[in-house]
């Protein structure tokens, strides 16, 4: 409000921050609808905005024509309340990690994002419930959302759990599978067989690797042996 002090004074009320003249004397110049002009007796001037919203924040003045111009600034700050409501625990899954691949050696990181209300608690464990190698120690479950393993082995491989939980359920999970290239190791129960002619006889090779291996017999000469019974 701003009280003239005359009938023939022009009286304005501009938005500060932008420079937007509202209105001047009896008329409304803006075109937000949500904005109104009334007066009293031409000496009170009441702007009027219905429906406050956040963006009707910040400097507005009332404008006299007088000589030398007089004016009145007054800030109008939007209070926004909000009312928040707990929200279940949800993956954010473009930054949580996928299925990989590792070499064997190699160090690895998993990622697990979540999102909710409150803020929810992110732990990493096992599928198989198997306790896992981390820094040394082997333990059952990894707080937060960063699994670090260091030099990497076949022990490792497994699929993970990445869980979400904040209170509010449900709980959520995530699962991402690790599997970890590492060459063939061989192992041979027994190394001397003995069998007299005509007797048959079974040789026993156990290979491990990943991906897996292509496996055959040889002779002591090299030739390779075709059959479809050997192990």
């Amino acid at each position: 409000m701003f009280a003239s002090g005359a009938y023939a004074v022009l009286v304005a009320w501009v938005r500060v921050d932008t420079q937007t003249i509202l209105s001047i004397h009896h008329n409304v110049i803006t075109q937000n609808p949500r904005i109104s002009l009334t007066y009293n007796d031409h000496r009170s001037w009441y702007l009027h905005i219905r429906e406050v919203e956040e963006s009707d924040r910040g400097w507005y003045m009332c404008q006299v024509n007088t000589d030398p111009m007089r004016s009145r600034k007054g800030y109008l700050q939007v209070v926004v309340y909000l009312c928040a409501a707990n929200v279940p625990p949800a993956i954010i899954e473009s930054m949580t990690s996928n299925d990989m691949v590792v070499r064997e050696g190699t160090n690895v990181t998993l990622n697990c994002k979540a999102k909710g209300f409150p803020e929810p608690y992110v732990m990493w464990r096992r599928e198989d419930g198997d306790e896992m190698a981390i820094g040394g120690e082997n333990v059952n479950v990894v707080d937060g959302e960063i699994l670090h393993i260091t030099k990497v082995s076949r022990l490792h491989m497994a699929a993970y759990l990445c869980v979400a939980s904040n209170g509010v359920p449900p709980s959520i999970s995530k699962r991402v599978q690790l599997r970890v290239q590492f060459p063939p190791m061989l192992s041979i129960p027994n190394q001397l067989e003995g069998a007299y002619v005509g007797q048959d006889v079974v040789l026993e090779c156990h290979t491990e690797a990943y991906p897996a291996s292509i496996n055959y017999w040889t002779t002591e000469r090299g030739d390779m042996i075709i059959s479809g019974k050997h192990q």
